[in-house]
């Protein structure tokens, strides 16, 4: 055991022999000292001189493989990377560069325009010209640019729109009620639609509300709530508008307006249903007793139209009329009474014809009720 340790001792782990001479030291921390069989570590890189001997690495060393000057410099994704080349030794790079400017360019001049679109095409920013629908070509861009409109479509504008409050409008009576109608229209002259005004769109909005007020104003409250009286607001309001319009050279028809709703405002609902009720309750009355009146003068004119005849007959044939009439008033009467009296000599004044009648029908089944007694005289 001594003797193995002796000659462990006596070896240096870092390559030396761990023992001083001939002016030479060496340390276990792996620097090297003045002779050539000094420590060596290892773990650190072979150095570079070619003595076979290892040295501790430097910044050089770290960072000499790393970077673009590293060992991948000159590959494809390097910086001395090249496109290829054409047969006759050109670079293909201006060719890519035209071709693509020029698909740009047939793309921005060409045009599909659908039925019933139309397109309106500016030079530098103005007016040029108007195009129909079709495949259409123009100048590139930004030399010629175009805006395409449905023309024929027809589109709405709802007021108030969805969402925003109560739209009230004061009427004629001094009323307010609130409106909510719907605006149709189309594009009739596209250039017009596109250069004279700003926000086409938002002024049909605002037309359309200047009209309503001011077509509502002329009409009563009641007016408003009627079939009748709706048909007129809405009639007088497309009038006005299209006026409007017409004078701003708007390039916009309307088509119609349609009143979708005609309420009293919500703070008096309540009340408001309460008086139509009451309304409502007066007219039937009113109803009823016009009613009554027509059936009554009707059964009076045919009273008296029947009389007109008869006076007639009567101034044609007086006596034989008057007998008539005698006899029909007679039978009219005396035929409700069970009494008859004869005046004639010879004759009993009084004959029991209801009791002689009455003997003379078979005698009816005997039931739990008991037969009424005719009175006699």
């Amino acid at each position: 055991m001594s003797g193995t340790g002796l000659a462990m001792a006596g070896k240096n782990p870092w390559g030396g022999s761990g023992k001083k001479g001939d002016g030479e030291s060496s340390s276990g921390d792996g620097s090297e000292g003045g002779g050539s069989d000094g420590p060596r570590n290892p773990w650190l890189p072979g150095g570079g001189s070619g003595d076979g001997k290892r040295r501790s690495a430097s910044i050089e060393d770290i960072f000499k493989n790393r970077g673009p000057e590293g060992p991948n410099r000159g590959g494809p994704g390097g910086p001395n990377f090249q496109m290829p080349t054409r047969p006759g030794g050109g670079s293909w790079l201006p060719i890519i560069i035209v071709a693509i400017v020029l698909v740009g360019l047939l793309f921005s001049s060409m045009h599909f325009i659908q039925p019933g679109e139309r397109g309106v095409v500016k030079t530098l920013g103005s007016y040029s010209r108007t195009v129909d629908a079709g495949l259409k070509w123009t100048a590139p861009w930004p030399i010629e640019t175009i805006d395409i409109e449905d023309v024929e479509g027809v589109r709405a504008v709802n007021i108030p729109a969805s969402g925003d409050s109560a739209k009230l409008i004061l009427t004629g009576d001094q009323n307010l009620v609130d409106l909510s109608y719907i605006v149709r229209w189309r594009i009739n002259d596209l250039r017009d639609f596109k250069f004279q005004l700003a926000e086409p769109i938002d002024t049909v909005g605002e037309v359309a509300e200047a009209a309503m007020r001011a077509t509502v104003a002329e009409k009563t409250l009641d007016a408003t709530f009627t079939g009748t009286g709706r048909a007129e607001i809405q009639q007088a309001v497309r009038e006005r508008m299209q006026e409007t319009l017409d004078s701003y050279r708007a390039g916009i028809q309307i088509i119609g307006v349609e009143i979708a709703k005609a309420d009293p405002p919500s703070e008096v609902v309540d009340a408001f249903r309460d008086v139509s009720v009451a309304e409502q309750n007066a007219d039937a009355a009113r109803n009823l007793a016009r009613g009554y009146a027509q059936q009554t003068i009707a059964g009076a004119e045919g009273e008296a139209e029947a009389f007109d005849k008869v006076y007639e007959q009567y101034r044609l044939a007086p006596e034989v009329t008057r007998q008539r009439l005698y006899y029909e008033t007679m039978e009219r009467v005396l035929g409700q009474t069970d009494k008859t009296i004869v005046e004639a000599e010879g004759v009993t004044p009084y004959l029991p014809l209801p009791e002689i009648r009455r003997r003379a029908t078979p005698p009816a089944p005997i039931t739990a009720q008991a037969q009424p007694n005719e009175e006699g005289q």
